[in-house]
């Protein structure tokens, strides 16, 4: 059975009273079978112990994939994730804050849309029905909803909670993705993106512990209008992928009649069984698989291949290999 990672990226920035007890239930947390762990912690400068807390739980566990990074100085909750992506090697990536809000036992929960390869991203609302969610302040709900509201708006989907610290990806999709937001602007931006990028998002009920500012919260009103500025320059920017190469692809997808012009040009020199290597995002495949007996796709990037699998899901004569060297 294949074995893929899942890596758990722990922004952190003075949680000395919870981060050992977070981290022994990220270790402890029941996943999917044939799903291993790696665990990288991004200390935000903390002025607190929490960085060498996390340090110490590292060295004593050395059966566990841990790493902790730090960055200097303080840059935000944003940065710190992105610092986490980049040092990301898992095929799956999730956020997990470093307090007690949210619960690493519902880790496997998030994965398995991700795992059936019906999903590229699976977020975990604390608004649809699930097992408990403490009731705390009126306004932050206020504003929560207003704010999904507005997401939804700008990326024409209907998420109950865009800013849900939850979420759950394929990493190789989040990182072709530019990500710019040093603070919790984060969210509405990863949101607006991968819906502009057409992956498929499912969300799943998770139980929710919220804190009180005396016990330590820290997102206020400031980040609120922050996040409303992220949405609308989301919304409009045309800098939605970190290469050239699938902008270029993405773009002639919107151009039908020129696809179908090659498709035509192409196809009275293809036999019944044909081999395609560099399909990219399959703006040809699509129209050259027609009337064939197999038809097999492959790029040489990993990104391209996982879309190809999506894009052609649900045709049983279609074939999308991973290239193979040597």
């Amino acid at each position: 059975m294949h074995t893929a990672t899942l890596s758990i990226l722990i922004p952190l920035y003075n949680e000395e009273e919870f981060i050992t007890e977070l981290l022994n239930r990220v270790v402890a947390a029941p996943l999917p079978e044939g799903l291993d762990r790696e665990i990288i912690i991004v200390d935000d400068c903390s002025t607190d112990d929490s960085a060498s807390l996390a340090e110490a739980f590292i060295a004593a566990h050395p059966e566990t994939r841990m790493s902790l990074l730090r960055q200097k100085p303080n840059q935000g909750k944003g940065a710190a994730i992105r610092k986490a992506i980049d040092a990301s090697t898992g095929e799956f990536g999730v956020v997990q804050d470093a307090d007690l809000e949210y619960n690493p036992a519902e880790l496997g929960r998030l994965m398995g849309p991700l795992l059936r390869g019906d999903a590229d991203a699976v977020f975990g609302s604390r608004f649809l029905v699930s097992g408990e969610t403490r009731v705390l302040y009126f306004w932050h709900s206020v504003a929560n909803g207003w704010l999904t509201l507005l997401a939804n708006l700008a990326s024409d989907l209907n998420l109950t909670d865009m800013e849900t610290c939850y979420k759950a990806f394929r990493t190789s999709l989040v990182k072709s993705i530019p990500l710019t937001s040093e603070r919790f602007g984060m969210e509405p931006e990863l949101t607006i993106k991968l819906a502009r990028r057409k992956a498929r998002i499912y969300e799943t009920p998770i139980s929710y512990h919220g804190r009180t500012y005396e016990e330590g919260k820290k997102i206020g009103l400031q980040d609120a209008f922050e996040a409303l500025w992220v949405i609308l320059k989301s919304r409009f920017t045309s800098h939605i992928y970190k290469d050239a190469v699938p902008h270029a692809l993405e773009t002639l997808s919107d151009a039908p009649r020129f696809n179908r012009w090659m498709a035509d040009t192409i196809s009275p020199w293809m036999g019944v069984r044909v081999l395609e290597i560099g399909s990219g995002l399959g703006n040809l495949s699509r129209l050259l698989c027609r009337r064939r007996k197999r038809y097999v796709a492959t790029d040489l990037k990993p990104e391209y291949v996982a879309q190809l699998r999506m894009a052609f899901r649900h045709r049983p004569l279609v074939e999308v290999a991973p290239p193979r060297y040597g």
